[in-house]
């Protein structure tokens, strides 16, 4: 079962945090509009500005993780989280050490997003901090392209 499986570099990645970016703003934008200052819709109350910032996106992805142990982006691409060493689904506490390690790897200039395109097993700081990897089943490269030879009539 491993054997059909290979880490998932920068790129995909990349696109699957786009993909979960986008959802996630279509989810919150309404809640900002619903309860912004008239004068300005994004400017939330304290308390709510920390539940529609930090919270529900941190509750979101957890339990994602938790549930399909992957995000929607990484549906898309076919990804999935597994625990490093057994290749099991990871505990809620690596789970939630990956969520706080994206603070982590996102601050000294976003270093330890990139790490993963370094790293031999595709592991970026907050992987290696919650003790994670993210495969997908291996691809076999892309289809060849074949077209039917038909004979032409010569251009007058």
């Amino acid at each position: 079962m491993f054997e059909d499986l290979e880490y998932v570099g920068f790129w995909p990645r990349l696109g699957a945090s786009v993909i979960d970016s986008m959802l996630l703003l279509v989810v919150l934008i309404p809640i900002m509009l619903i309860f912004g200052d008239s004068h300005n819709s994004f400017a939330l109350p304290p308390a709510v500005d920390a539940l529609v910032s930090y919270i529900l996106p941190a509750l979101a992805v957890i339990w994602f993780w938790s549930a399909k142990r992957a995000t929607p982006g990484k549906m898309a691409i076919k990804a999935q989280i597994l625990d490093a060493k057994t290749g099991e689904a990871p505990t809620t506490m690596q789970l939630v050490i990956r969520y706080v390690g994206y603070f982590v790897s996102a601050l000294p200039l976003c270093l330890g997003y990139i790490w993963v395109v370094f790293d031999d097993r595709r592991q970026g700081w907050h992987d290696k901090m919650a003790g994670t990897v993210v495969v997908r089943p291996v691809r076999h490269g892309p289809v060849a392209v074949s077209f039917q030879r038909t004979e032409r009539a010569e251009p007058r």
